[in-house]
C-alpha cells in the first residue's frame, strides 16, 4: 500500500511540475510581442525564432504569417519566395488582413511587379478606404516612390 501512496504522490508531483512548466511557456501573443521588439531592433534571427514558435502554437494565425513574411522580406538577404508563401497563408486565413495586403504589395515592388502591388492597393481601398487607412497610405506612397525611381 505504501508503494501505491508513494507512486500516486510522485505522479501528482510530476503532473504539477509539468502543469507549472506549461503555464510558464510564452503564449503566441507574447511571442508576437517579442517578435515585434526584435523586428524594431532589426534582430531578424530572434524575430524568426519567436515567430516560428508562435506559428507552432497558432498555425492559422494571420498575424504570425504576416510577420514571418515581413521578416523574410526585410532581412539583409531577402527571401521573397518564402515571404510570398507566408503572405499568401495569412490571406488564406484572413483575406482582408490590411497589414498583409500592404506588406505583400511592398514585396511585389521589391520583385519589380508594380502592377501586382497596385492590385493590392485597390483591395486595400475596398477593405479600409483611402483617406484614413494607414496601410493604404503606406502602400500608395511606396508605389509612388517606386514609379519616381524608374
Amino acid at each position: 500500500m505504501n508503494r501505491f501512496v508513494f507512486l500516486a504522490a510522485f505522479l501528482a508531483t510530476c503532473g504539477l511540475a509539468q502543469a507549472k512548466d506549461s503555464f510558464d511557456a510564452p503564449t503566441a501573443s507574447e511571442r508576437l510581442e517579442a517578435a515585434h521588439k526584435a523586428i524594431q531592433a532589426k534582430d531578424w534571427k530572434k524575430a524568426m525564432v519567436e515567430l516560428q514558435a508562435a506559428e507552432r502554437d497558432e498555425p492559422r494565425n494571420p498575424d504570425v504569417h504576416n510577420l514571418i513574411g515581413y521578416t523574410y522580406r526585410m532581412q539583409p538577404n531577402p527571401d521573397l519566395p518564402k515571404s510570398f508563401d507566408h503572405y499568401n497563408t495569412a490571406l488564406k486565413y484572413n483575406p482582408n488582413h490590411k497589414g498583409t495586403l500592404e506588406y505583400m504589395g511592398e514585396a511585389y515592388l521589391m520583385d519589380k511587379k508594380p502592377a501586382e502591388a497596385e492590385k493590392l492597393l485597390a483591395r486595400l481601398e475596398t477593405v479600409c478606404g483611402n483617406k484614413t487607412c494607414d496601410e493604404y497610405q503606406e502602400l500608395y506612397k511606396a508605389i509612388a516612390d517606386y514609379k519616381t525611381k524608374k
